[in-house]
């Protein structure tokens, strides 16, 4: 699939346990969160890549505050690399610092509306995915 911007593009929000995930186009209005999948599990990636058909991939840069890197920073650059040697598409980091906060305010707001439950905390981590992938397209997309 050629990268271009109304190709779709999935979003990963690595875990140490599990992955967040989500799915948008830079002229479809943004991200949308998918699930959250364990981490490592790259049948369930397969699975999406499959269903999607991306054109490209985003992970998540965990950062310090003050830019530096931590042991996740390794880990979502190991992560990333494997996503472009397994699929050959192109693979985009993106800091992620923040998403999480975002994403437990968005999550905070569907329960107040009524459309989200306590039991559904592990979605989360896929509408941090979503944050991410937001403000990829927002800054750097394609």
């Amino acid at each position: 699939m050629p990268d271009t911007p109304d190709a779709p593009t999935l979003a990963f929000d690595l875990g140490t346990r599990w992955i967040g995930v989500a799915i948008g186009h830079h002229l479809g209005g943004g991200a949308r969160a998918l699930k959250t999948i364990h981490a490592g599990d790259w049948p369930a990636v397969d699975a999406l890549v499959a269903d999607w058909q991306p054109a490209r991939f985003v992970v998540g840069l965990p950062l310090n505050l003050d830019g530096g890197e931590q042991p996740m920073t390794r880990r979502a650059r190991a992560f990333a690399e494997l996503l472009g040697q397994r699929y050959a598409r192109p693979v985009y980091l993106s800091d992620e610092r923040g998403s999480s906060r975002e994403a437990a305010r968005r999550f905070a707001q569907r329960r107040a509306s009524g459309s989200a439950r306590r039991k559904d905390a592990a979605s989360i981590d896929a509408l941090a995915a979503a944050v991410i992938l937001d403000q990829w397209l927002a800054t750097d997309g394609p």
